[in-house]
């Protein structure tokens, strides 16, 4: 159910920038959600098409990037999936991973008309 509270933040987020232009409509929204975030994008896109309903961004294209959990190791610079266990590089074996990639979270771009 988090993905409510966080679709609800960028529906006003999104809908405050199509009126701050003078949008009639809001035509696509782009989205960067990180694999390590937990937010299923199916669940936000039907809470999306609730909140929208009657708005300037009803009937809009809710597009979503995934970004994959990516680690570079600290030890031979690496870069490395991040599984949920092992996050060991494959290259020295070093437990000493830095994660670089997989906790994003943001609107990219909408297209109004």
């Amino acid at each position: 159910m988090h993905e409510l509270a966080i679709t609800q933040s960028m529906f006003e987020l999104v809908k405050k920038k199509g009126d701050s232009v003078g949008a009639k409509r809001i035509r696509k929204i782009n989205l960067v959600i990180g694999e390590l975030t937990g937010f299923v994008d199916e669940y936000m896109r039907f809470y999306f098409n609730f909140l929208s309903k009657e708005t300037i961004a009803e009937g809009a294209e809710f597009n979503v990037k995934s970004i994959p959990a990516t680690g570079r190791c600290r030890n031979c610079d690496t870069e490395v999936k991040v599984e949920e266990l092992g996050w060991t590089c494959p290259r020295c074996s070093s437990n000493s991973i830095e994660l670089v990639a997989g906790k994003e979270l943001f609107v990219e771009s909408i297209e109004v008309d």
